[in-house]
């Protein structure tokens, strides 16, 4: 299929950049936008990169579709909600069978699939695409993760992998995820990936400010150094860590980094969604992704700082981060190293483990070597080592059904680093340092595979006041089932009862 023409929806800060990359690559892009505001800052962009020629753009639905070929090519890059659904009916009127639109916005898989059902009487194959990687990549290559119909995805593919980002063999970071919501499905794991890297590293570069006291400038060699060799070798969220650490205000002449508050909202005033779907995608089908929650939670406390003050005041300050003496702080620093990297991958091994899941629910048949490929350049938990590891891992086991721990080749990796994480969450914990995920990461790992939990005390309680039944420890591992037998603690009496 020879695209030469597209419709873009939506000309923010993603869809503005994805319009730049496509006009580059030889395609004129239609762009609507309801702000007059975003259509003029790209045209300026266009028109400073010398490509107005391929952008124009119209102020209504019925003359952008009269701008463009049959069969018509839309994408979206829009709010997530409601207004997508608003979209596709203003598009409607304007539709043929064997149209396309690739919503590339960052949407709940559940509004993609009811989408689908919209165009599917009309014929309009309506595509939900995952882009990752934030605007720098939009503009230049980003990672994608397209499902829906396969006979639609696979006629987009050739004119997708021209503008999808290309790992290190050249590879385009784009395929088929499945049918579906299965692209905006892996496109939230993405993100909640990624929000437990991105609590790990920051509690790592917390222990180096306020526990360690080094200087920013050490910081940033430290993150390049990690970024150059190891389990840490060209980690996105590292590298970019090196970045933020060393830039300065050329007004000022002092770091940027001084002037951020400690607020991350984007979850709290819903920008942005998918965080939030992860954890209660977890919660529905019953995955432990405690590292991501973790993460996400750190996220909602940093976001209300005016209730933070009021708690600190109510404490009376009493409790502050301290000081980590160390013997050797470069043995520690290679700790906080080893550390982060168990993070990171258990970060991933949750993701995993919850994509497994809803794979199983919805008989997606996803392709998880497919996934790990796309994630491999373009996209914000980009991590060589990582992704190096798990190819091999669904190479050798394409078959694997479950957690990822249950692998030997995974479950080794972690013990290397074990020691670390426990010594790095010891001594944060002494210190009263911030450790949410970090410290997840430990418990997760030991209670992921420890047979003598003491939950067994919290099944006898559930059995005591509930009657809500055990299995027998002689009995076997059993299934995650309600259990056979009840023993009658207390038994139930009558308030008559209870005075004889």
């Amino acid at each position: 299929m020879d695209i030469k023409k597209i419709a873009m929806i939506g000309a923010g800060s993603m869809g503005g950049m994805m319009s730049l990359l496509f006009a580059e690559l030889g395609t004129e892009v239609v762009v609507y936008d309801p702000s007059e505001e975003n259509v003029q800052a790209l045209m300026k962009k266009a028109k400073d990169t010398g490509l107005e020629h391929k952008l124009s753009s119209e102020r209504d639905y019925e003359s952008l579709c009269k701008a463009l070929p049959s069969p018509k090519v839309f994408f979206f890059s829009l709010p997530h909600g409601s207004i997508g659904d608003k979209t596709v009916e203003s598009l409607k009127p304007f539709l043929k069978s064997g149209d396309f639109i690739i919503d590339a916005s960052n949407e709940h898989y559940a509004s993609t699939e009811r989408r689908q059902k919209m165009c599917e009487p009309l014929g309009v194959n309506f595509i939900g695409s995952g882009v990752s990687g934030g605007y720098q990549s939009a503009r230049h290559g980003p990672s994608m993760s397209p499902g829906g119909n396969k006979e639609a995805v696979e006629k987009m593919l050739p004119f997708l992998r021209r503008a999808a980002a290309k790992d290190a063999q050249g590879r385009p970071c784009v395929a088929w995820m499945g049918e579906g919501g299965a692209g905006h499905y892996v496109k939230m794991v993405h993100n909640g990936i990624e929000q437990g890297m991105m609590s790990a590293l920051c509690e790592t570069w917390g222990i180096m400010t306020q526990c360690l006291g080094l200087e920013y400038e050490e910081i940033a060699e430290i993150f390049e150094e990690w970024d150059t060799k190891g389990e840490l070798i060209k980690n996105f969220l590292v590298s970019i860590g090196s970045d933020i650490c060393r830039t300065k205000d050329p007004k000022s002449n002092s770091y940027v980094l001084d002037e951020v508050k400690d607020k991350v909202v984007q979850d709290v005033d819903e920008t942005e969604g998918t965080g939030t779907w992860t954890v209660e995608e977890a919660s529905r089908l019953h995955v432990s992704i405690p590292t991501i929650t973790a993460a996400h939670m750190f996220r909602l406390s940093s976001a209300d700082a005016a209730q933070r003050i009021h708690v600190h005041k109510s404490l009376e300050g009493h409790i502050r981060v301290g000081r980590i003496e160390v013997a050797d702080k470069k043995a520690f620093i290679e700790d906080l190293r080893k550390a982060t990297y168990a993070a990171f991958l258990i970060s991933f091994i949750q993701g995993l483990d919850l994509l497994e899941h809803i794979n199983q629910e919805k008989k997606w048949n996803l392709d998880f070597s497919a996934i790990i490929s796309i994630w491999r350049g373009g996209c914000i938990i980009q991590s060589d080592h990582i992704s190096d590891l798990l190819s091999k891992v669904y190479e050798h086991h394409k078959h694997i059904r479950g957690n990822l721990l249950t692998v030997h080749e995974v479950g080794h990796e972690l013990l290397k680093c074990y020691p670390a994480l426990k010594n790095v969450v010891l001594k944060a914990i002494e210190a009263d340092a911030h450790v949410p995920s970090l410290s997840a990461s430990w418990s997760y790992f030991r209670y992921s595979g420890d047979v003598n939990l003491p939950t067994q005390f919290m099944e006898a309680e559930l059995d005591y006041f509930g009657n809500h039944m055990f299995d027998l420890k002689g009995a076997g591992a059993g299934k995650p089932v309600t259990g056979t037998h009840h023993f009658e603690w207390h038994p139930a009496r009558g308030i008559s009862e209870e005075h004889r």
